[in-house]
Order: structure tokens, then C-alpha cells, then sequence
């Protein structure tokens, strides 16, 4: 069965929003456990702009599941997740001025960087999983790292779904890179802007493992609860 990662983000953005102490991500990380979630993710910023330093370590206590870490190569968040030892980390790329991550890692662009955080974390302990487009050389690039898993950013895909376009071209690549991954021993999954509305058809690819969802489920929760937004969500990927 695919599991579902649920980030936790948004509830620190709401927080942050008014830079008080509520709602409190934790408390949420706990209720989507509850609801049936496998696993929490969060992504410690450079400027930390949603989850902080605190969170973390607190996630790190409380999380029962497993705990994914999003993070860039930064030497300060490499550090931290060295200390902190999440389940696993994620490898993105970080701007401070984008919105949210606008793309896969460039792996085989920045190949020695990666490689060494990969080494580092993988020294801690930590499970490593790599942030990338669906292409076969950015597959390629993540099998050399030492990294044993990979997600797709699935932008595109949901873009082109969710404007009404031919996203089942875009399904195709996905199920394509996913079979490519899994050839080279790679645990494939993937995130970013999948929905109640198109998460289903990625989901369903072969050998997916796992699919990664924070702002549709944050959404959806305002209007019927976050136990009940994850308890749809895993419904959909079931």
C-alpha cells in the first residue's frame, strides 16, 4: 500500500502569521499520526519561516511514525539534522524568495555538494531522500550520491491537471521515471501539489512507495478537521 507523509508546515505558517505559539504543529503532527497518517514531514528553512529549531526538536520527541526532514544542503540545517537524527531527510533546493520549492534538485549539477551531504547524513544515521525532477540523468546523478530514495517533484503533473491539460502525458513520465528509479534500486516517491483531485492516478503508478502532501490537507482541514483531512487522503491513495 502507498504510505502517506503528511507536512505539517502550514499549521507553523498560520502560526507565524501572527508569531504566537498557536496552532501548534506539533499538536497537529500528533493528530495526523492518530488519523492514520505513516509519517510527518517538515521543512526547516534558512529562514525559518514556518517550522523553527524548536519544532524540530520537539517533532523529534513526539513523532511516533517516522519523521522527514526537508532540507537544503546548507552546512547550518546539515548540521542540525546531524544532531537532531530525524527517520529521514530530504534534499531540496531553497530560495527565500520563492513561495515554495519551484523544482527538483539539481543533482547532477551540484553533484560533489550533494554527494558529501549525503555521506554526512548517512554517517548520522539518517535515511537520505533526494528532491528531483522525474528525468532519467537526475535519477542517475541521486543512485551515485549513496542516496537510497528519491521523490519526484510532481509540479508539472499537477499543474497540467489541475488547468485542465494533458496530464496523463505527464502520468506516463512519472510511471516511466518510477520504473527507471526501482531499476536502479531506488525507493521512488513522490510530492508536490498533489490533491484530493489528482493524487489518486499517482498513487495507482507501480512500485510507488510513498506520496508526500502538506498544503491541500492544511486546506482542507479549516473546513472538516485535520483527522478527518488525513483520514480522505488516505482513503484516495488507498
Amino acid at each position: 500500500m502507498v504510505e502517506l507523509g503528511v507536512n505539517i508546515d502550514h499549521v507553523a505558517t498560520v502560526r507565524e502569521a501572527r508569531k504566537t505559539f498557536e496552532p501548534d504543529p506539533v499538536k497537529a503532527a500528533v493528530l495526523c499520526e492518530k488519523a492514520g497518517c505513516d509519517g510527518i514531514v517538515c521543512h526547516l528553512r534558512k529562514d525559518r519561516r514556518h517550522i523553527n529549531d524548536a519544532d524540530l526538536a520537539a517533532l523529534k520527541k513526539t513523532v511516533t511514525t517516522k519523521l522527514n526532514l526537508e532540507m537544503s544542503v546548507d552546512s547550518e540545517i546539515v548540521d542540525i539534522a546531524c544532531r537532531t537524527r530525524p527517520r529521514r531527510a530530504t534534499l531540496v533546493p531553497e530560495n527565500r524568495k520563492e513561495i515554495t520549492t519551484e523544482g527538483g534538485l539539481d543533482v547532477a549539477g551540484n553533484f560533489d555538494r550533494v554527494k558529501e551531504v549525503v555521506e554526512k547524513l548517512t554517517a548520522s544515521g539518517i535515511e537520505v531522500s533526494l528532491f528531483i525532477d522525474p528525468e532519467a540523468s537526475q535519477i542517475q546523478a541521486a543512485r551515485k550520491t549513496g542516496a537510497g530514495m528519491i521523490e519526484f517533484h510532481t509540479g508539472r503533473y499537477a499543474e497540467v491537471f489541475n488547468s485542465g491539460g494533458d496530464h496523463e502525458k505527464e502520468l506516463e513520465i512519472l510511471r516511466g521515471m518510477t520504473e527507471h528509479a526501482i531499476s536502479k534500486e531506488l525507493i521512488a516517491c513522490a510530492g508536490h501539489g498533489l490533491n484530493y483531485l489528482n493524487v489518486t492516478p499517482v498513487a495507482r503508478i507501480v512500485g510507488m512507495h510513498e506520496v508526500n502532501i502538506g498544503h491541500s490537507i492544511i486546506s482542507r482541514a479549516v473546513f472538516v478537521g485535520i483527522s478527518a483531512a488525513v483520514k480522505e487522503m488516505k482513503d484516495l491513495i488507498k
